[in-house]
């Protein structure tokens, strides 16, 4: 199973925080790898401390469902298959907003939760910092095809 690393998990959340900045709102923004373990945390200035548990365990959830938190929402209102989920788990399972997974090469190798805004503006820094995975594991997917296709030619 891929997972996400240190590395890549400051990338997700630069991206997240750039996003915000944009925005005007400062976000807790939390990264977990593929078994949901806390890899990365940062509380930007002036975000809400009660903000950062909700964070992580968006990215938990969004990781445990292998779904945006959003649309676990959806599904868990009154009538819906996953009604009053968020009370199990201890919890730890987080209904609204923020909550990302994070793909390579189709498969879930993490996930992202941000917390400190509206649910758009969770969503949007969330979506920001995933997109921000997905560019990168691009240019390095690029950088590899060029040096693949210049040391194919030096043969």
């Amino acid at each position: 199973m891929s997972t996400l690393n240190l590395e890549q998990a400051r990338s997700i959340i630069a991206g997240a925080e750039e996003k915000a900045k944009s925005i005007g709102c400062p976000q807790n923004i939390a990264v977990v790898d593929a078994g949901g373990n806390l890899i990365a945390h940062a509380r930007m200035d002036g975000a809400r401390i009660g903000a950062t548990d909700i964070a992580i365990n968006k990215a938990w959830t969004a990781r445990a469902f292998d779904m945006e938190t959003a649309e676990l929402s959806r599904y868990s209102q009154p009538g819906g298959p996953f009604y009053v989920i968020h009370a199990s788990n201890h919890g730890r399972v987080i209904i609204f907003a923020g909550g990302v997974p994070i793909r390579q090469n189709g498969e879930i190798v993490g996930a992202i939760g941000v917390s400190g805004g509206s649910e758009e503006q969770d969503t949007v820094c969330a979506q920001a910092g995933a997109e921000a995975f997905t560019e990168r594991i691009t240019e390095v997917g690029n950088d590899r095809k060029e040096i693949g296709s210049v040391s194919q030619t030096t043969r």
